[in-house]
């Protein structure tokens, strides 16, 4: 019996950390997802993340619009969309962990999937992967080594480490990414030899240690969650 699997893509988590190691955002998902996918049988892909405010993000509203029209042609993959609100001049990001985490074990519940592949490097999802390892599914994690949690690297039975090698040929244009920052560089050069594709969780004792989560790493808060401390200042 061919292996059932469902994506679920953390869009916000999934930008900024291309944004950050590839300086490029302009991922074709038709292709990440065959690539993921890797032969076996897909029930269906899901994107998430949250809607551009019209009026004070108007620029990124429409170039949102533009975005969002190309995954609802994408066959086998679904937008879900949460809401935000405004503290000052920081956009919160309200309810998408809570939509992530719902959909894997509410699918896990309806035995839709045999494994469940999570794009994202949140430690928020670390008890929602192991309650559906409970249920006897697989869980498989895909991130960049730099935007992964500790905890998300323990849980996950399978993990595949990003690299920009990895996405050759999964780009909508071919032009070349805007040159890293240093800092960038600097961070990329120490982690080179930790990008493996794909090793298991317990393989792997390098990426355990010392690996920060994607919310820390996240250069200038575009979207924080409402537990992000740096709220409640």
């Amino acid at each position: 019996m061919t292996e059932r699997v469902a994506i679920f893509m953390d869009g916000s988590n999934l930008y900024h950390a291309l944004e950050e190691n590839c300086g490029r955002m302009d991922l074709e998902f038709q292709g990440f997802i065959n690539t993921l996918t890797a032969g076996r049988h897909l029930h269906r892909a899901y994107y998430y993340n949250i809607l551009q405010d019209p009026e004070r993000r108007g620029h990124a509203f429409q170039e949102q619009g533009k975005f969002l029209a190309t995954l609802h042609n994408t066959p086998y993959l679904e937008v879900r969309l949460g809401t935000s609100k405004y503290r000052g001049d920081v956009l919160v990001e309200k309810g998408i962990d809570i939509m992530i985490a719902t959909d894997i074990l509410l699918f896990a519940w309806r035995d839709l999937y045999d494994s469940a592949i999570l794009v994202s490097g949140d430690g928020d999802f670390a008890y929602a992967l192991q309650a559906v390892k409970n249920f006897g599914k697989h869980t498989e994690v895909v991130s960049f080594p730099g935007n992964l949690s500790y905890e998300l690297s323990q849980t996950a039975d399978v993990l595949t480490l990003l690299e920009k090698d990895f996405f050759k040929g999964l780009w909508v244009s071919e032009r070349s990414p805007k040159k890293p920052s240093n800092e960038s560089n600097t961070r990329n050069n120490r982690r080179r030899r930790r990008t493996v594709t794909p090793i298991p969780r317990q393989t792997s004792p390098q990426v355990a240690n010392g690996v920060e989560s994607s919310k820390q790493d996240t250069p200038g808060p575009i979207f924080l969650k409402e537990e992000d401390p740096l709220l409640h200042e």
